[in-house]
C-alpha cells in the first residue's frame, strides 16, 4: 500500500474528523430547526439575536452587539435601522463620546419578545429531546472544554 493510502487509512480512523463532521451536521440541523421557527415568527435569526441580546442584557453599543452577535459593522447598521424602523429597537447616542451610539429595545420590542419567546424555548426543548437530561449536561461541558481548548489555539 501506498503512502497516501496509508495516510487515508489513518484518517478515516482518526476520530477528530468524525468529530468535527458530526458536530458540523448536528449543530445545522438544530440552527436549522431553530431558524425555522423564529421565520415562522416573522423574523430572521440575526434580528431575533439583537432583540434578545437587548431584551436579557439591556442596553448595548452598536459594536458589542457586533462582537456578540458576530456581525460586520455594517450589517450591524443594516439590522438596526431595520428593526428600529420597526419600532422594536432605539438608538440612544452617548453623551460623553458622540463616536459611541446604543441599542435599547423599545416596549414593543419587549411585547413581541414576550409573545414569542416562551413558545420558542419550547420549540428548543423540543428539538434538544434527542438528548436525555443527563446526555444534554455531558455535552455541555465536553463543547464548553473543546471551545476553550480550540480559542487557546489562537
Amino acid at each position: 500500500m501506498d503512502e497516501q493510502k496509508k495516510l487515508y487509512q489513518r484518517k478515516k480512523q482518526d476520530p477528530s474528523l468524525k468529530l468535527f463532521v458530526v458536530l458540523s451536521k448536528a449543530y445545522r440541523s438544530v440552527s436549522d430547526q431553530v431558524a425555522d421557527d423564529i421565520r415562522k415568527k416573522g423574523l430572521n435569526t440575526t434580528d431575533f439575536g439583537v432583540l434578545e441580546l437587548l431584551y436579557h442584557q439591556g442596553n448595548q453599543s452598536l459594536q458589542k452587539i457586533g462582537d456578540k452577535i458576530l456581525l460586520a459593522s455594517g450589517s450591524i447598521t443594516y439590522v438596526v435601522n431595520k428593526l428600529e424602523s420597526k419600532g422594536y429597537i432605539n438608538r440612544i447616542p452617548d453623551e460623553s463620546d458622540r463616536r459611541i451610539t446604543y441599542a435599547s429595545i423599545t416596549e414593543k420590542g419587549e411585547a413581541l419578545l414576550n409573545d414569542i419567546f416562551p413558545a420558542h424555548w419550547k420549540q428548543i426543548e423540543t428539538i434538544m429531546n434527542g438528548l436525555t437530561e443527563e446526555e444534554k449536561l455531558q455535552a455541555i461541558q465536553l463543547l464548553k472544554k473543546l471551545g476553550t481548548y480550540a480559542d487557546q489555539l489562537k
